[in-house]
């Protein structure tokens, strides 16, 4: 049967907010990101979920747990192939750091795309499979979510120009055949209503994402 997933962006942090890089570095929401995932919880408690799931990363565990006590479910259950991407030595840094330290883009231990692919894929599939049939709430972070957009929708979530807003949730159907995630909308509405009342910026997103 046809799992559907909505993965939802975690909600601001501090390094946010000061355009760090965060990767696997756990930095925690900030007032902010409460309020966004909030208010991602009130749209999606206008549709009926069976459960939430979540990167263990603090910042999308909260968000997902937040989430889940809006929608009357359990806690998350946290699932390690949901993390950020790992930025290695440019983690903690700014994008104009990095810039300096890295000229050339080559970053130590910093995860390839495809490797990142390959685990979050690999993870979607255990949880349709979990949850075979349902509509799971997936808590993540924006390198996760435009590595499936990608693949699911190739240029879809360009790294340059579209930016995948902190709350935003964006909805997929699991392909069981295939092993594939389907897009079903960017940046979801959920019911035809805006996800939030401020236009997307930018600035919101990663800087390194916006590179290799």
């Amino acid at each position: 049967m046809t799992t559907h997933l909505y993965l939802v962006r975690h909600g601001e942090t501090d390094w946010n907010a000061e355009r760090r890089i965060q990767g696997s570095t756990d930095i925690p929401l900030n007032d902010t990101g409460r309020a966004q995932a909030r208010a991602a919880a009130e749209l999606l408690a206008r549709r009926s979920f069976d459960a939430v799931v979540a990167s263990p990363l603090s910042r999308a565990f909260e968000t997902g747990s937040l989430i889940a006590e809006r929608l009357g479910l359990p806690t998350p259950t946290a699932y390690p192939g949901l993390a950020e991407r790992a930025y290695g030595d440019a983690e903690g840094l700014t994008d104009d750091e990095v810039l300096a330290q890295y000229p050339h883009d080559a970053i130590p231990g910093r995860e390839s795309r495809s490797a990142l692919l390959a685990r979050v894929t690999e993870t979607l599939g255990e949880i349709a499979v979990r949850f075979d049939g349902g509509v799971i709430v997936v808590a993540t972070h924006g390198a996760v979510i435009r590595s499936v957009v990608n693949a699911a929708a190739p240029g879809t979530a360009d790294r340059r120009h579209t930016p995948i807003r902190n709350g935003s949730i964006h909805s997929f159907r699991w392909d069981p055949d295939r092993f594939h995630a389907e897009l079903v909308r960017f940046d979801d509405p959920v019911e035809e209503l805006p996800a939030a009342p401020e236009s997307a910026v930018f600035d919101d997103q990663n800087p390194l994402e916006q590179r290799n």
